[in-house]
């Protein structure tokens, strides 16, 4: 049997809207990946019974295993139990097990079970119940000829529960030959996809190492993989090369976040922080205390908006913001400087710029903003022209800004 004769059947008109981003076909293919698995195919129905039976009974001809998400709450226009009956040839039944399953939830939680709630044990005869510590409903696992069918709700956190704990272990017994795959993933910022991928020395990677490139705004994702008995120590070597070239942009390894790695070295370095941040309107601040462990670094931070904002707060001179106007490398630097003799901190960090989108002019465009940190040893400023729109310029932004903080905390660090 192969360990790719699987596919995923999503049911929901949200997902096919635009409404609700489809998150449990990603997900479903991540585990499956890393457990040496991978998708024939995914397909999305509306919830509209007869979509659900036509397309149940289309993957039943073509593969061995489905693993169908949504469609099992309370409401009329959960109909997933309903098509598995009618695709299968299975009447409706109250299933006992599922109908405990549903009571034991409510009474666990402390809650009044609706009448409504009884039609989650509605299943096909034959079905067989599969626990959900998460929620209301309870999923169910079908065999049709050699097609083994798996029923999960539609919320990503009970389904992913759900899905390691009553599916994935059915894969592996039915599929054990399956090559588990394993993965590094570094996030490299300030370079283009095509000019990490030009850096990489495809030429010295060990045999069997594969790479991949995603994108997560504005971070390149590379995912080096490798299969068998050898695969970490080829992804050790694969690394080093990597790192080699790209090591001076990495901001991030899989399950890191820029914001987190640069708070930790703020603190390792012992350097206190204050923020300014004009265009980005509180991003930056957002992102660092987002992680554990801001209070160590971060003094302060404002978001001084308005030009009255920047003269109060900031002591930015009314003639200056009349000769060169918020946004300008005078006011980034006034910006940083009049904070930093306010706070006293090791560092303080200045945003300002136009995101659009509108405010723009000839000399100074949507996209324009200035960075300006102020430190011991003087006051760094610059202009950039960041393209996109307006959430897109502030992300940049606020990533450039983590991006300058790190390279001052390293340096420190390094000293």
């Amino acid at each position: 049997m192969p360990p790719y004769d699987i596919a995923i059947l999503t049911t929901g008109d949200e997902l096919l809207s635009g409404e609700i981003t489809d998150s449990n076909t990603s997900t479903i293919g991540g585990i499956l990946s890393t457990y040496g698995y991978r998708l024939r195919c995914s397909l999305s129905v509306p919830d509209q019974e007869k979509e659900i039976v036509a397309a149940l009974q289309y993957l039943i001809g073509h593969v061995q295993f489905i693993i169908v998400t949504g469609g099992l709450g309370s409401t009329g226009d959960d109909r997933t139990a309903r098509a598995a009956s009618r695709a299968l040839g299975q009447p409706l039944v109250i299933n006992e097990d599922a109908l405990d399953m549903v009571h034991e939830w409510f009474i666990r939680h402390n809650r009044q079970m609706e009448p409504s709630n009884e039609r989650q044990a509605l299943l096909p005869q034959w079905a067989q119940p599969l626990p959900n510590q998460r929620g209301t409903a309870p999923g169910f696992r079908l065999q049709h000829k050699a097609c083994e069918l798996f029923f999960l709700p539609g919320v990503p956190t009970e389904m992913r529960a759900m899905f390691k704990q009553s599916v994935l272990p059915v894969l592996q017994q039915k599929i054990p030959e399956a090559n588990p795959r394993q993965q590094r993933t570094f996030k490299i910022f300030g370079l283009s996809e095509p000019k990490v991928e030009r850096m990489i020395p495809y030429q010295q990677l060990p045999e069997g190492v594969e790479i991949a490139f995603a994108l997560d705004f504005p971070l390149v994702l590379v995912k080096l993989k490798a299969a068998g008995k050898d695969a970490e120590f080829c992804l050790d070597q694969a690394e080093a090369l990597l790192l080699r070239e790209l090591g001076d942009y990495l901001m991030a390894r899989e399950g890191e976040t820029p914001e987190g790695n640069v708070g930790k070295l703020l603190a390792s370095a012992g350097l206190t922080l204050s923020l300014a941040e004009s265009c980005t309107g509180g991003l930056l601040t957002t992102m660092l205390t987002s992680q554990p462990g801001a209070s160590e670094f971060l003094e302060r931070a404002a978001v001084t908006y308005a030009d009255s904002a920047k003269r109060d707060w900031l002591k930015v001179p009314s003639l200056l913001l009349q000769q060169h106007g918020a946004v300008s490398e005078n006011c980034a630097r006034a910006m940083a400087s009049g904070l930093r003799q306010t706070t006293g901190t090791d560092l303080s960090l200045a945003i300002t710029g136009i995101a659009g989108p509108d405010g723009g002019t000839e000399d100074k465009p949507v996209g324009t903003v200035y960075l300006s940190l102020a430190s011991a040893s003087g006051i760094h400023v610059k202009r950039y022209f960041f393209s996109g729109n307006r959430n897109q310029i502030q992300r940049m932004s606020a990533t450039m800004a983590l991006e300058w903080l790190r390279r001052f905390a390293l340096q420190q660090i390094e000293k």
